[in-house]
């Protein structure tokens, strides 16, 4: 299959709005089940790349009857289990330890302490199994000078390796043609979103402008900060002046900033430091530390103000996140977030370079805006997702 018809497929399930086929029907049905990969999960609940991993192989499963999951541990021990009698660990993988085809969800930072590290053990897999494998958090320019070399060859070492590339944006495919020089063959299959049941009323909005996911600098959080502290200070006072401190708050509706999660790896310094910066601008600002799904949904839905900030994102889990909770979050006006307007119209608020504080503004003076109406459109959701990984690995993949 070519590229054009693979991304023709993935075109054709975004814009499904009829019920969603039984789990024997779409993909599934016509694939050569007996093919396809075992999918490679992580025992990381806390980590984006590693839950999305787990969601994908758990809804093929359920789509093709075919036990498909297994433990990254399970694949790099293969050679040892291999010599291993009256293994009864079905709920790990496949009955038999030969793995003849897998698929990994790929970020240097889930697959070892370093880019090169990361590479190594894909090229190791790669030696022993046929591999197709979905890149997360591209190499682009904001990783810096270094990073973005180090990132930019690892990647390159791993696209290499595979039998067949996904990207989760044609953003993202510009990535990886961009800056690690790749022009092969690449699918696009775009991130899923299942919106949760609404609750009979909206909550009370908390008074807090959120973000989501980890934090580390970079991912929007100082801007946010700024734009809260900019807002307090160009309220006017009841004399008609203005607060040039910053030290006041925009009104009662906005009472700080908060992380729905907690910092990343090696980023608590940081997270501390803007937590002090921002008190020194009148800005009440945390964490909150990791949040299971449901708590998480909860605290994204009381929010006053949805954000996802960040300016070089290459795939959003975090705008995924907003929109499942059914949230219109604001996001920055870049290639990627437009891509993302168009196949989910009505879900995002775009906003220009240097309107964050202005965008802000509105959201609190119009609650609803930050809000999906009932018939926007969020799919393709994990189903869809799954039967064009699924038509995919049958059609698109030279094994």
């Amino acid at each position: 299959m070519s590229r054009d018809a693979v991304d023709a497929t993935v075109a054709a399930v975004t814009t499904r709005h009829a019920a969603r086929s039984a789990a024997a029907g779409g993909a599934a049905a016509t694939a050569a089940l007996a093919e396809l990969p075992v999918v490679v999960t992580h025992h990381d609940p806390q980590h984006g790349v590693a839950t999305y991993a787990a969601q994908i192989s758990a809804t093929v499963e359920a789509r093709t009857g075919r036990r498909l999951a297994l433990d990254v541990a399970d694949l790099l021990d293969t050679p040892d289990d291999t010599a291993r009698s009256g293994d009864t660990r079905p709920d790990h993988g496949p009955d038999d330890v030969t793995v003849p085809r897998a698929h990994l969800q790929f970020t240097d930072r889930l697959w070892g302490p370093s880019p090169s590290a990361a590479a190594d053990v894909v090229e190791h897999l790669a030696a022993t199994t046929a591999l197709t494998i979905t890149l997360h958090d591209l190499p682009q320019p904001s990783d810096g000078e270094r990073n973005l070399r180090r990132r930019g060859e690892a990647y390159g070492r791993v696209v290499a390796a595979a039998r067949g590339v996904v990207v989760n944006s044609e953003h993202e495919r510009s990535l990886l043609r961009e800056w690690v020089a790749f022009d092969g063959p690449v699918a696009v299959i775009p991130l899923p979103v299942d919106r949760h049941p609404l609750p009979d009323r909206r909550p009370e909005p908390d008074g807090d402008v959120a973000i989501i996911g980890f934090f580390y600098p970079g991912k929007g959080h100082a801007e946010v900060v700024a734009a809260v502290a900019g807002l307090a200070a160009a309220r006017p006072g009841t004399d008609g002046t203005r607060h040039g401190s910053g030290a006041t708050r925009p009104d009662a509706h906005a009472t700080g900033v908060v992380a729905l999660g907690r910092a990343s790896s090696g980023h608590d310094a940081e997270l501390q430091q803007l937590v002090d910066e921002a008190a020194a601008l009148g800005v009440p600002f945390g964490a909150t530390g990791y949040l299971d799904d449901a708590t998480l949904v909860d605290r994204a839905r009381r929010a006053s103000v949805p954000v996802a900030a960040h300016q070089h994102v290459s795939a959003s889990g975090s705008i995924a996140t907003w929109i499942a909770a059914g949230r219109r979050p604001l996001v920055p006006d870049t290639r990627y977030s437009r891509e993302m307007a168009t196949l989910r119209p009505g879900t995002l608020t775009l906003y220009p370079e240097g309107g964050l504080a202005a965008a802000i503004a509105t959201a609190l003076v119009d609650p609803a805006s930050t809000w999906l109406e009932d018939d926007a459109r969020t799919l393709p959701g994990l189903d869809e997702v799954a039967d064009a990984y699924t038509a995919w690995w049958a059609e698109g993949v030279r094994w």
